[in-house]
């Protein structure tokens, strides 16, 4: 899995004109991550081409079982992230 320091690395090295320290790149990428969230948060959700959609839905609430006792309890309505990739994204997947 790609982590941040070298997702921000490959940013610089794809766009050293744009990007010409680690620090700007590493900006970038935070300012990105800023954005996205504004967007999940506020329930708009966000869409980015080619890659895929970000949107929040409710998941009500519902009976699961204690994995240790065995007992039936009950999982609280809760809001979650749901991601839908593009179908170019996941055509380059499956190549």
């Amino acid at each position: 899995m790609l982590t941040k320091a070298e997702f921000v690395v490959a940013l610089k090295e794809t766009l050293p004109e744009v990007f010409e320290t680690k620090v700007s790149a590493e900006k970038a990428y935070d300012a990105f991550c800023k954005v996205l969230t504004k967007g999940v948060v506020s329930e708009q959700g966000v869409r980015l081409p080619n890659v895929g959609a970000f949107s929040v839905y409710d998941r009500a609430e519902r009976t699961g079982r204690n994995p240790q006792t065995g007992q039936p309890m009950t999982i609280p309505a809760r809001k979650v992230v749901k991601f839908s990739p593009a179908k170019a994204l996941m055509e380059s997947v499956n190549k």
